[in-house]
């Protein structure tokens, strides 16, 4: 399989911080409203629009509008795609020890 690079990263930019972690943590339990997110967080608004952004990019939450009100809840289509990507890139071929390239 051929990973798109680009894409991967975007993917695992999404868990190189800890509030965004503290958000996935936060929807694990379903979904959750802006206002929720942001009375657990003690975050302000534009901190929040902008992690939520990112999770969002990456395809491991997904967001739906409800009136004046953001909705969010992580994505299950996308997390196994993240689990895919991670599985894949992580994957060894060989399954015995190889030789070194690099002589001693």
């Amino acid at each position: 399989m051929e990973l798109d690079a680009k894409r991967i990263a975007v993917i695992f930019k999404a868990f190189c911080d800890e509030n965004r972690i503290k958000i996935l943590q936060l929807l694990s339990d379903g979904e959750k409203c802006a206002c929720k997110l942001l009375e657990e967080m003690q975050i302000t608004q534009p901190t929040l629009s902008h992690h939520m952004k990112i999770l969002c990019d990456s395809g491991i939450v997904e967001g739906r509008k409800e009136g004046k009100w953001m909705y969010y809840s992580i994505s299950k289509k996308g997390t196994a795609y993240a689990r895919m990507c991670f599985d894949a890139l992580t994957a060894s071929e060989h399954t015995k020890e190889t030789q070194s390239c690099c002589e001693k």
